[in-house]
């Protein structure tokens, strides 16, 4: 576009390229007639060499994801078979909570987020969905049973007779001698339909993402945690075309696989599986052999790739990053454990651990990609709550628990979360996390969908921390200043989930560009942390971390560490001060030790400052001395997914 702005002026000519006298002889006596050529030329501007092919403006035409988007892909409401004898409370429930409104809780409590969340994924057991709401309800279609009956009266008699319900009706299902009424296709069938009408009513692309989801819970052993939590791209009309895969069906992960893939060859949808709490498994979760004890194959490891791009590394049973025994000289990694054995709590044996956390199978997995030629384990990180209230509410000064029996109460420090054979874990010992962020390009079930398959997310024991993380060959010390780390990321490396682009000549070392925001009503940021692991030549794994970028004026000591960052919690009162740590840290990080004939992986974990635990919220509340074995400080964390290195040939 072209504009032209005459002006005349007065006896004085102004110069400049832009100013021209005229031809036609129009000035008057003593005047000089001007032409001002303001031209705006899109093409000409986009073209610069200081915009290359950006717009002027830095916010338009960016096909990244500009922000993360937080949401919880594991929740459970009274449509769990486990849940539902007590827990009354529906999906359409959990939703509401999750896009920001209130609810009440299974006891009346008032309940809403501080923030609403961007997208849900709803994951109740496919085992018996929609049983218990059968039940409830006295549908015709379970009521002919007399042991269907009387557990229906016991639901809506009172709490004291509905978990004594709940006790048989689960043991029954364990002994597998349920009635038959409560495992029949028309049950099922209805009950998955209504499921998929609910969380389709909720879905409002660019507002609130509902996904379809729901979890197969096998536990072989008994008690071997093997969950996953399947998600659908996808809308109801076509998750309603095939039944989902139960444990009816089978318990061997690769018959999931197999159910998946068909489900995607007959539908011409999307399916992805996220594994866990291995921390139950008692070895099974990332073991060298299949589920059926044959060793791993190649085969094995690029469906398992393909299949389970996410794995959950920290929800209320514990956090599955690192064990203090797997990571002595990782000062951060006994945080919330839950060791003590399986679901039924049988106790682990000797080298079983090795299987269960997620940074030994990183380890593993590039041990088993040099052997087999794939890497099995080649995980993205997420959060999840895995609640059993309906409730996705995790945050430490409102946290409602893993199942109705341990909401908010006086008591419920002390109750039985597991317990069996003389072994528990006290309610206590429930962890308040957590949450998954996606780096989507909209909020949008296909977009959220593509960035879990893509593994360009990070899970949050809470706190809604920003955090980017990207590798690369060409990241400067001037980078770690920017204040576009979007731009620079994508522009110069990969995000987290990705691989490092093949190793230019010129280049030593991968770098690494690392940003993080204080989630803005949590505490301030200790430090950001980058941890490596690697194969050596002689095929044996390793690990290090490296505290990259800190707040304060600290400087590590003679043994490399980091000196703590401080503790400002106020327990008797449940609060803090952030008059440490920092607001935001961004950095610029090369790897030191970089052996380019050694393949590796990356990923960052953000320390925030101590804060002050839900159990120091709970004994304010209800007025409690608690004993001090129970831990009242903690330091929320987030982690990245990794960024992998493979050598050439």
């Amino acid at each position: 576009m072209r504009r032209v702005l005459s002006v005349i002026c007065a006896a004085t000519a102004l110069a400049g390229p832009v100013w021209a006298q005229p031809t036609d002889g129009s000035a008057a006596d003593g005047e000089s007639v001007h032409t001002f050529d303001m031209t705006i030329d899109p093409a000409a501007i986009l073209e610069t060499e200081r915009l290359g092919p950006r717009s002027f403006s830095p916010y338009a035409n960016r096909s990244f994801p500009t922000r993360p988007l937080w949401g919880d892909q594991h929740v459970h409401t009274g449509w769990s078979f486990d849940a539902g004898f007590v827990n009354s409370l529906s999906p359409e429930d959990a939703l509401r909570l999750g896009r920001g409104e209130q609810v009440d809780s299974n006891f009346g409590v008032p309940v809403q987020l501080a923030r609403p969340l961007d997208w849900m994924a709803m994951t109740d057991h496919s085992d018996l969905l929609g049983t218990t709401p059968a039940l409830r309800d006295g549908n015709p279609l379970v009521m002919g049973d007399p042991r269907a009956k009387a557990w229906s009266a016991a639901m809506n008699s009172g709490i004291e007779e509905a978990t004594t319900a709940a006790f048989e009706a689960i043991q029954a299902q364990s002994d597998g001698d349920l009635p038959e009424a409560l495992q029949s296709d028309a049950l099922f069938e209805a009950s998955w339909k209504d499921y998929t009408t609910i969380i389709e009513r909720f879905n409002e692309p660019g507002r609130f993402t509902a996904l379809i989801g729901y979890e197969w819970t096998p536990n072989p052993g008994p008690g071997n945690n093997l969950h996953r939590n399947v998600i659908y791209r996808g809308g109801k009309d076509e998750a309603d075309r095939i039944q989902p895969f139960t444990t009816f069906d089978s318990v061997d992960p690769e018959d999931l696989w197999s159910w998946m893939e068909g489900y995607e060859e007959e539908t011409g949808g999307k399916l992805l599986a996220i594994p866990h709490n291995g921390n139950l498994s008692n070895g099974l979760m990332f073991a060298f052999e299949t589920f059926s004890g044959e060793p791993l194959t190649r085969a094995y490891a690029e469906r398992r790739q393909r299949w389970e791009p996410l794995y959950e590394v920290t929800q209320i049973k514990g956090d599955g990053e690192a064990h203090p025994t797997l990571s002595p000289e990782d000062e951060f990694a006994d945080y919330e454990t839950w060791d003590k054995g399986n679901l039924t709590l049988t106790p682990k044996e000797p080298g079983m651990i090795e299987f269960e956390y997620a940074r030994e199978a990183f380890k593993n997995g590039l041990l088993l990609e040099d052997r087999l030629g794939a890497n099995p384990f080649k995980f993205g990180l997420a959060g999840g709550t895995d609640t059993h209230t309906a409730l996705t509410a995790i945050e430490e000064d409102n946290f409602f628990g893993k199942h109705s029996g341990v909401e908010p109460s006086p008591q419920r420090w002390e109750h039985l979360t597991l317990a069996f054979g003389g072994r528990e874990i006290l309610g206590w010992e429930m962890a308040a996390s957590g949450w998954t962020a996606v780096w989507a390009t909209e909020n949008t079930r296909e977009a959220i969908w593509d960035a879990m398959k893509r593994r360009e997310t990070y899970a949050s024991t809470g706190p809604r921390i920003s955090v980017r993380f990207f590798g690369g060959w060409s990241f400067t010390e001037k980078d770690g200043h920017a204040r576009e780390p979007g731009w620079i990321g994508y522009d110069k490396g990969v995000p987290m989930g990705g691989d490092l682009e093949p190793r230019p000549e010129d280049a030593d070392a991968p770098t690494f560009l690392v940003a993080a925001l204080k989630d803005p009503i949590w505490g301030n940021i200790d430090r950001i942390q980058i941890v490596k692991g690697w194969l050596d030549a002689d095929g044996e794994t390793h690990e290090k971390v490296h505290d990259v970028v800190w707040s304060g004026d600290r400087a590590p000591g003679p043994d490399g560490k980091l000196p703590a960052v401080g503790n400002t919690v106020d327990v008797a009162n449940a609060s803090w001060t952030n008059s440490i740590g920092a607001a935001e840290l961004i950095s610029v990080w090369r790897d030191p030790d970089f052996d380019p004939a050694l393949s590796a992986f990356y990923y960052a974990r953000v320390i925030q400052i101590p804060t002050p635990r839900w159990t120091a919220y709970e004994a304010l509340r209800f007025d409690l001395d608690l004993p001090g074995e129970i831990p009242m400080v903690t330091q929320e964390r987030a982690y990245t997914s990794p960024i992998w290195y493979t050598p050439e040939g």
